[in-house]
């Protein structure tokens, strides 16, 4: 399941996160590449423990976690620590999959790559090229969004970021480990989510909702890992 979450982050945010991560330190981007990656990438990454990834990143843990749209979409057991990355003029990142496991190397998490996640931090118009392209089941996917916006999507799926051909894509990535393995699981928890939250609002005194609540939560608790 591709899921857009639409201004994650404010304009007002996404400003500030830009001024925070354009004064530090860039590094090559392969430092956090596995074997495959690193002959696939081109791009620039702030260091992991550098204090305006964790700055910013803190600022995106935050929103993710008061966003219900992601939480009922990725129902997070553990979230890897946000990273990010810059691609200039022909800088690109070819066609990959990412690593099953994560392990952050300051805290120690390991984390089982259920989900990614690209968080747009530059507008379609400040650059050309650079679109995240996802392979799913029906066909290739070119996804450029607004500076603030989230993309999700399953960690399964081999994606790539095209060679950027004018101004700069400047973005935050990261990795979910679900309480629910499977994705066709979690997509159809997250679609009777949202069809309850639905009938909710529109027929509130409805015995459905109630019972349908039940079902959810007892599919849930079938299908959760804690």
């Amino acid at each position: 399941m591709l899921l857009r979450i639409p201004q994650l982050l404010s304009a007002t945010q996404v400003v500030q996160a830009r001024k925070v991560l354009l004064a530090a330190e860039w590094v090559d981007g392969n430092v956090t590449s596995g074997h495959q990656s690193a002959r696939a990438k081109s791009n620039l990454q702030v260091p992991e423990q550098h204090p305006a990834a964790r700055e910013v990143g803190g600022m995106i843990l935050q929103a993710l976690s008061s966003n219900p749209l992601f939480m009922s979409a990725a129902l997070p057991q553990h979230v890897f620590p946000p990273l990010f990355n810059r691609y200039g003029l022909g800088q690109k990142f070819d066609t990959h999959v990412d690593n099953a496991v994560r392990q952050h190397r300051l805290s120690g998490l390991r984390i089982r790559t259920d989900l990614s996640a690209t968080l747009f931090l530059a507008e379609p118009a400040d650059y050309d090229g650079g679109e995240l392209l996802i392979e799913d089941t029906y066909g290739s996917q070119s996804i450029k969004l607004a500076a603030g916006d989230l993309i999700l999507y399953p960690s399964t799926s081999l994606h790539q970021v095209t060679p950027v051909t004018r101004g700069e894509r400047l973005a935050s990535f990261f990795w979910i480990q679900s309480m629910v393995r499977d994705d066709g699981h979690r997509r159809l928890l997250f679609e009777m989510d949202q069809s309850i939250q639905q009938l909710g609002a529109d027929l509130p005194s409805h015995r459905g909702v109630v019972q349908l609540t039940g079902v959810y939560h007892n599919l849930l608790r079938q299908w959760a890992e804690v």
